[in-house]
């Protein structure tokens, strides 16, 4: 008898030729031949646009695929153990086989079979911190894409679910040094510092292994970040405060903030650059490109420094300048499509069109869906 269930998903009952020990399979946990239990109904993936389950084509990956996709859904199923313990039994390789694919989709940017891959390895192996970082990972990657493309509110997002993504990575309780290192990043990147300071030393107090060997290079640029987090005070709650109010769009709140953490750290970059982001959203063009000054003048002068003090400029009327720095962008990071994409607009507010169209040509062969240059492009189809 077949049933149907959410996700075109069939249940079968266990046909006689399975049931029993199957030699040929071992059993993940005890490594004694695998045993199919017949009280448990077998789920069977159906394939793409299949009405009904066709019971002389179905195959392994049927089977297999519908176990994943129980296990991915509904995590908590009273028989989602011995899936797992299934699938693991018939692909005794599947963590390796799916990680290192995950990993080229991430790099080809192929985000969504990613996540579907992570996904299936989360469902598979629930309490695996690698599993859940390398999942976090893959969202953090995503929302980078994201910011570099210009959507700014779409990033904002998907920085807030790998967010969740991280928390849950760092509640599991094995360790996983690649990721501890990764989500120290992330929590800095975001501003974060009391939690990036807390991965990284956790990252530093995990003892190498025979899995995880000793990395000088990692571990002496972890040291000196922790270093410099202390030293200039980034835990703050003054810092962190400012930081928060100006990402939900209270540019004010954080502005108090930001000063009064100033009084006290005048020499540190990082509270100049988040003044000078908080005058950048009130419109203050000039005081907002003095503060991105200081920051740059303090060791800050990254290409997100930069990239906000050319629109300071930009709006100030000050073309070279905004040039200029936008120039040392794209020399730090020539595939930032944020950067290119404010060429353009640089480019269209000089009267040169012709060049405009050349960087929102460059934009959109890097992220099809750039939204400043789509929007270019649909008033000026004649400049494709």
């Amino acid at each position: 008898m077949q049933t149907r269930s959410p996700n075109r998903i069939v249940f079968l009952s266990v046909p006689e030729s399975l049931r029993g020990e199957l030699a040929d399979l071992k059993d993940p946990d005890s490594g004694d031949p695998f045993v199919i239990d017949p009280a448990i109904p077998i789920p069977v993936a159906l394939e793409p646009g299949a009405a009904n389950l066709d019971i002389e084509h179905l195959s392994w990956e049927m089977i297999l695929s519908g176990m994943i996709r129980v296990v991915m859904d509904n995590p908590d199923d009273e028989d989602a153990p011995y899936y797992r313990r299934f699938v693991r039994a018939v692909k005794p390789n599947i963590l390796i086989e799916f990680s290192q694919a995950a990993v080229i989709k991430t790099k080809n940017g192929d985000y969504d079979m990613a996540l579907e891959i992570a996904d299936a390895l989360t469902g598979l192996f629930p309490r695996l911190a690698a599993a859940a970082f390398n999942r976090a990972f893959i969202l953090e990657e995503q929302a980078n894409a994201l910011e570099q493309s210009g959507q700014e509110a779409e990033a904002d997002a998907g920085y807030d679910t790998a967010l969740h993504a991280y928390q849950k990575a760092l509640a599991l309780p094995l360790s996983f040094p690649p990721g501890l290192f990764n989500a120290g990043f992330f929590y800095m990147k975001r501003r974060n510092y009391d939690l990036s300071l807390k991965c990284f030393r956790a990252y530093l107090n995990t003892p190498p292994s025979e899995e995880f060997p000793e990395d000088p290079f990692k571990r002496e640029q972890t040291r000196r970040i922790l270093e410099e987090i202390e030293k200039h005070s980034l835990t703050d709650a003054d810092f962190r405060d400012a930081y928060d109010h100006i990402r939900r769009g209270e540019a004010e709140q954080g502005l108090k903030k930001i000063r009064r953490f100033l009084e006290g750290h005048s020499g540190v970059w990082n509270g100049w650059f988040v003044l000078g982001w908080a005058l950048r959203k009130l419109g203050r063009w000039e005081d907002g490109a003095a503060a991105f000054r200081k920051a740059v003048e303090l060791g800050g002068g990254n290409s997100d420094t930069r990239n906000e003090l050319a629109i300071c400029l930009m709006e100030l009327g000050d073309f070279k300048g905004a040039r200029k720095e936008l120039e040392i962008c794209l020399r730090q990071e020539p595939d930032n499509v944020k950067i290119i994409s404010n060429l353009g607009v640089l480019a269209l507010k000089s009267g040169d069109d012709h060049e405009a169209a050349r960087f929102f040509r460059t934009a959109l062969e890097l992220e099809p869906q750039d939204p400043v240059a789509r929007e270019y492009f649909n008033r000026n189809p004649a400049h494709i």
